[in-house]
């Protein structure tokens, strides 16, 4: 009789991050996320006590990946603090990154838990951003004004339902993104 070959925990926290994305925490449900697996729910409890404790390491793994690999991967590449600001910019707005982001924001509106932890993971990229506009200037309020702008357009841009004439909302927010670097 051969070993059995469990689904490994990454591919449940995957599959949650997943899951969260499309449909927020309430479609983060084991038999649901065994069933896209292929597997059956029973090796799900190899790894957790639960669907809690799922969702506290899909949060874990959220905030390694928009927030350290992330800003490795910014640092990695080098260069000056535009083009680090424009390749965070690109990164943290990848569609998966992006859509798990959105759905725990909204969450945090219903579950202080979470509401915390965004505030923690908030709070470390501001404080990144903040290393890189004082590159561009010293003044300590425009510094944090400009954070705020570039955190609210990456973050707000995609609640805006608005028009822009002849001009393509993407040419808009590159104009945008130009001005607050300036």
């Amino acid at each position: 009789m051969g070993a059995e070959i469990r689904t490994p925990r990454g591919r449940w926290i995957e599959e949650g991050l997943r899951a969260l994305a499309v449909g927020g925490p309430d479609a983060v449900r084991i038999e649901a996320l065994a069933k896209s697996l292929g597997v059956t729910k029973g090796g799900f409890y190899g790894y957790f006590a639960d669907r809690n404790a799922l969702l506290e390491e899909m949060l874990d793994a959220w905030e390694q990946q928009s927030v350290h690999d992330l800003l490795a991967r910014v640092e990695r590449g080098g260069s000056d603090a535009p083009a680090r600001m424009r390749r965070a910019g690109m990164l943290a707005s990848s569609d998966r990154l992006l859509a798990i982001d959105l759905a725990i924001r909204d969450w945090a509106r219903r579950d202080q838990v979470v509401a915390d932890r965004l505030r923690r993971v908030d709070n470390q990229r501001m404080e990144y951003m903040r290393a890189l506009f004082r590159d561009l200037c010293s003044d300590e309020d425009e510094v944090e004004a400009r954070c705020m702008l570039a955190f609210a357009l990456l973050i707000g841009n995609h609640f805006l339902a608005a028009d822009h004439g002849a001009r393509t909302r993407e040419e808009v927010y590159e104009h945008a993104a130009r001005l607050i670097r300036v």
